[in-house]
């Protein structure tokens, strides 16, 4: 079955020489064969089609320090261009490197890892990177955060919230818990007495219908809140 990424994965012969003072001594890399990062193809045009159209996988041979193969190529690197894995901190033990954010060529950011392919001896032979283009993801987090963002200085509009109480309980349910850290659904039989006794203190049962309203948010009986209530003045 011929690869999705045909087109634009192919092997290059190694032709370029290690540089040895652009690559970290401690990897050590082994002068790899073609044959030897051949197996790996698959596992990229793999990776690719999985996460297509959003991730490129790249195949360097530290034999060479050069790209023998791309899959799902957006970086506009080419086969057999240098590798430049220098800009990536090694360390002896490596196996995988990041994640870590990069630029792509036109803008777009992309979240990276790389993996150290290893001869059967140990020897470092490969790095297989995968670069993840999340600008969609960011671009999709600044729409929402836009739409629920509400400006901290714009006050609630006066006319539409004087008489709202159920607003103002929810709010003071909402701070109670918070200042507590318990959930409402969560609340023991005395913290919700003393929620609701702090309520009536803040002339919360005002309203028409704000007893009835409090047991609904609380999860209780109507009859319970009066309970709760009758036992506060006592």
């Amino acid at each position: 079955m011929a690869s999705p990424y045909a087109s634009a994965a192919h092997r290059v012969p190694a032709t370029t020489p290690l540089q040895m003072r652009d690559m970290p001594q401690t990897l050590e890399p082994a002068a790899s064969s073609p044959a030897q990062l051949a197996p790996y193809h698959p596992v990229c045009d793999a990776i690719a089609l999985l996460l297509q159209p959003h991730a490129e996988v790249v195949l360097h041979d530290l034999g060479t320090e050069t790209v023998v193969y791309i899959a799902n190529n957006f970086s506009r690197r080419s086969l057999g261009e240098p590798s430049l894995l220098h800009e990536i901190d090694f360390r002896p033990d490596d196996h995988l490197i990041g994640p870590y954010e990069k630029v792509n060529w036109d803008g777009r950011r992309l979240k990276s890892v790389s993996a150290v392919l290893r001869s059967p001896e140990g020897r470092a032979v490969g790095v297989l990177c995968i670069n993840m283009d999340v600008s969609h993801i960011h671009a999709a987090i600044d729409v929402l955060s836009s739409l629920a963002k509400v400006a901290t200085d714009q006050e609630k509009p006066a006319a539409l919230f004087r008489e709202d109480w159920h607003e103002r309980i929810n709010e003071y349910v909402n701070g109670w818990t918070h200042r507590n850290g318990v959930a409402i659904a969560d609340l023991t039989r005395s913290q919700k007495q003393q929620l609701v006794r702090e309520l009536a203190q803040d002339g919360a049962f005002s309203g028409k219908h704000a007893a009835a309203y409090i047991s609904r948010v609380l999860q209780m009986g109507r009859a319970t809140v009066y309970n709760y209530l009758r036992a506060g003045r006592d």
